[in-house]
């Protein structure tokens, strides 16, 4: 980790970092969004309470300075996304990828989403969580669970056609300090 920051620094310090981008870290609750946001800025993981009020970061990553919000992921905060959604460049949607009681109710927020036309041209990376518990679904299952086969774009990034939205899966751990930086790359190719 600390050779990646050092990387991502040296970048920043030599003038790379030019871009600005606003996200939103959406999921059920108990997905990790509140994890990541803290482990990003103070790279230290900690137990945290469910988040109660949205809350909000600057983050550096890679060339992209982020202004980054948790907005919780309980019921009552999930009808406050929406008002969130003008104002944004990318979404970080966190899955528990061991939680497969709660699949259907994230589909359901991710079609949301996905089906928001003020989002339509919004880059969207799904960040399956917690991959190392045993329990942890893959990548496939997580996509056919979500419904996502055949709607993501590449890991790659790159230029796409006006009217495709980029979208993408990557597995993570939060805890483990694993997937989520190629996923935050990804995003920052479209911000």
């Amino acid at each position: 980790m600390f050779v990646v920051n050092w990387f991502w620094n040296a970048l920043s310090y030599l003038g790379f970092t030019n871009k600005k981008g606003r996200i939103v870290f959406l999921g059920l609750d108990n997905a990790g969004k509140t994890t990541l946001l803290h482990m990003l800025r103070d790279d230290k993981i900690q137990v945290h309470e469910p988040t109660r009020h949205p809350q909000m970061e600057e983050l550096t990553i890679g060339n992209v300075q982020f202004r980054a919000h948790d907005l919780g992921g309980h019921q009552a905060a999930r009808r406050l996304w929406q008002s969130y959604f003008a104002a944004i460049e990318g979404i970080v949607f966190l899955v528990d990828s061991t939680d497969h009681k709660r699949f259907p109710e994230v589909k359901s927020e991710l079609d949301k989403i996905l089906s928001t036309e003020e989002l339509r041209k919004v880059p969207v990376v799904v960040l399956g969580n917690k991959i190392d518990a045993k329990n942890a679904v893959s990548e496939q299952q997580l996509k056919h669970m979500l419904g996502l086969e055949n709607l993501t774009t590449g890991k790659k990034g790159g230029k796409l056609a006006d009217t495709v939205r980029p979208l993408e899966v990557f597995m993570c751990s939060v805890v483990k300090r694993a997937g989520y930086p190629d996923g935050f790359r990804w995003l920052a190719t479209y911000i």
